[in-house]
């Protein structure tokens, strides 16, 4: 029997995996020499046994490790993560594009990690391409933007060439309806490895696994949040139309809540105003946003996400001393001119 096959009828026996078997997995799962079929019966075992905090580390590890470098450590002690695990099926907005913009523009170092549009119309990378960002940038290009628009983004499959044999197996899976462990890596293997982030869960039942896992991993602060839209819906984003379940990791670990958006002096909002829809539908809705058209809603979402990430990278003492400050930023035009700018950075 191979490593595949034997971890494979581990995990049918309900076997954790240890971190020197995740590795020697990984290895196999990223190289051509097994079949697509048992890699598709192995990653199905794991997915019915239920992934703990300590494998998705593991994992996360893994393919930290094979990621291509972009030389950034230099911005990252103190730079930022907006990501979501996708996979909610909610068909929100990318409200995260917005809150790196909005960051960018208060001078907090963003670096976002994100694919395009996979169970969404329009994806992380979709909306900031269509704002200007050139997701080919080689990572020169993107270490000029640190300095100079103050965010990057790294489009993930750049960044992540073990997956290429990884690929067709999570097709054929998803075709079945069938997740894997690679549909909650990406937020956790940030080629830039910043130090903060604040982590979008697609289902409540993740939302304590995945801090426990960013804090195995040593992220020194951030948090994980899930929005309860219903009993059975939720959303990967912290939301002012949601019951929030939020878990913080390194220097947040402490923090177990559900947050509300009344609980930070915001009104609740109804869920349609967070609906995005394909790239131009949503690029419409960020020009509504900055010209103050935008549904209460959603600029209120956007606001509080800045907010919280303002009070994680010690910006501000509270979430709701952020929240002013994110708004005017907003809305007062610095927004707008940090999308002009990086229009003009990637012209030239």
């Amino acid at each position: 029997m191979n490593l595949l096959a034997d971890l494979t009828a581990r995990l049918a026996a309900r076997h954790p995996l240890t971190a020197v078997e995740v590795e020697a997995v990984a290895q196999v799962l990223a190289g051509p020499a097994d079949s697509d079929e048992a890699k598709g019966a192995f990653l199905s075992a794991l997915a019915a046994k239920g992934e703990t905090a300590a494998e998705i580390a593991a994992f996360a590890v893994a393919f930290r490790t094979r990621a291509v470098d972009p030389g950034v450590q230099a911005w990252a002690a103190r730079a930022i993560d907006i990501v979501g695990t996708g996979g909610d099926h909610a068909g929100g907005f990318n409200i995260s594009s917005l809150v790196v913009l909005t960051l960018a523009s208060a001078g907090v170092t963003v670096m976002k990690h994100g694919n395009r549009g996979i169970t969404s119309k329009c994806g992380s990378a979709d909306l900031l391409a269509g704002l200007g960002v050139n997701l080919d940038a080689p990572p020169e290009k993107l270490r000029r933007a640190l300095d100079e628009l103050g965010y990057v983004f790294f489009f993930a499959p750049s960044y992540h060439p073990a997956f290429k044999h990884i690929a067709p197996v999570r097709k054929a899976l998803a075709a079945r309806g069938q997740r894997t462990i690679f549909n909650i890596l990406g937020p956790l293997i940030n080629p830039g490895r910043p130090a903060h982030v604040v982590l979008g869960v697609f289902a409540d039942a993740w939302v304590g696994k995945l801090a426990s896992a960013m804090d195995t991993l040593g992220v020194p602060a951030g948090l994980a949040a899930h929005g309860i839209i219903s009993a059975d819906r939720g959303i990967d984003e912290l939301t002012t139309a949601t019951v929030n379940r939020v878990r913080g990791f390194g220097r947040l670990r402490d923090l177990d809540a559900e947050w509300r958006a009344a609980d930070f002096g915001l009104g609740v909002a109804p869920f349609d105003d967070l609906v995005g829809g394909d790239l131009a539908t949503n690029l419409a809705m960020v020009d509504a946003v900055l010209a103050g058209r935008g549904p209460a809603g959603l600029v209120d979402t956007i606001v509080l996400n800045t907010a919280v990430a303002l009070w994680i990278v010690g910006r501000t003492s509270t979430v709701k001393d952020g929240l002013p400050i994110a708004r005017e930023l907003l809305l007062g035009g610095a927004v707008k001119k940090k999308i002009a700018a990086t229009r003009e950075f990637y012209r030239a």
